[in-house]
C-alpha cells in the first residue's frame, strides 16, 4: 500500500431502511479507511444503533450519531482518531434539523480532518447550512476531507460554497456525469466528495453495483487519495 493511501466512502444509506444486509455488503465490500454516514441513527437507541451499524460495517466509530443528528464518522483500525466534535445547523421552524460531523485523525505520522453532513431540500437553508459548514473549518489546518449529502447539484450556492477551495473528486477523476440519485434512473450527482488541494485523488468511482441498489435510495461514492507528508 502506498504511504498515505486512504479510501473514504461518503454514503447516504436511507435511514437503514431497505436491505440492511446488502448494505454492510456493500460498504464492506468497499473496504474503505473512512466511511462518512449520512442518514445514520440519531433518536431513540442511537447509540446502540450506531454501535450495531458500525459492526455491521466491519468499522468502529469515530464521532456522531445524535448530536449530529445522523450524521456518522467510522474508520478501521489503521486510522488513529485524535480528536472529534459535532455542530447542529440552526432549526427552521417546520424543517428537518441538520447538522454535521468532525473527526481529526490520522494515517501514521500524515494527519487529516475529515466532515460529514447532509443539507436541507430548501435552497436557502442548504446555503447557509454550507456556509456554516465551512466556518467550522475554517480553523483546520490539516488537509480536509468532506463528504456530504448536498441536496443540490454542482451548479448549486451550497455545492460551490462546499467545493471553494476544494478539489471535487469526481471532476478530479473526470466523473462529473456519474449520477448518484435517485437508484431507479440516476439523474443527478448530489454526493459529493471534496479534498484539500494538498490531498492526491488517485480514483474515484460511483457504487452503483445491483446491491447497492437493494441497500439504499443513493448510490454511494468512493475515492482512493493519497495524503500529504
Amino acid at each position: 500500500m502506498t504511504e498515505g493511501a486512504l479510501r473514504v466512502l461518503s454514503y447516504n444509506v436511507h435511514g437503514q431502511r431497505d436491505d440492511r444486509a446488502a448494505l454492510a455488503e456493500v460498504v464492506r465490500g468497499v473496504a474503505a479507511d473512512v466511511v462518512i454516514v449520512q442518514e445514520g441513527p440519531r433518536r431513540f437507541g442511537w447509540r446502540n444503533r450506531t454501535a450495531n451499524l458500525a459492526r455491521a460495517f466491519g468499522a468502529v466509530l469515530a464521532v456522531g450519531g445524535l448530536p449530529s443528528l445522523g450524521n456518522l464518522i467510522l474508520t478501521d483500525l489503521r486510522v488513529r482518531v485524535h480528536h472529534t466534535w459535532t455542530t447542529q445547523f440552526p432549526l427552521t421552524p417546520g424543517r428537518h434539523m441538520r447538522g454535521a460531523a468532525f473527526a481529526e485523525c490520522s494515517v501514521g505520522r500524515r494527519r487529516f480532518t475529515v466532515a460529514g453532513t447532509h443539507l436541507s431540500l430548501d435552497a436557502t437553508e442548504r446555503a447557509s447550512q454550507a456556509e456554516l459548514l465551512r466556518k467550522e473549518l475554517s480553523a483546520v489546518e490539516t488537509p480536509v476531507v468532506i463528504g456530504a449529502d448536498v441536496n443540490e447539484t454542482s451548479g448549486g450556492a451550497a455545492w460551490r460554497t462546499i467545493a471553494d477551495g476544494l478539489t471535487d473528486a469526481a471532476v478530479s477523476a473526470g466523473a462529473a456525469d456519474r449520477c448518484t440519485f435517485p437508484l431507479l434512473g440516476p439523474q443527478a450527482r448530489i454526493d459529493g466528495l471534496f479534498v484539500d488541494p494538498r490531498i492526491q485523488v488517485v480514483r474515484y468511482d460511483v457504487v452503483d453495483t445491483p446491491l447497492a441498489k437493494r441497500a439504499s435510495d443513493h448510490f454511494p461514492v468512493i475515492a482512493d487519495l493519497v495524503l500529504p507528508e
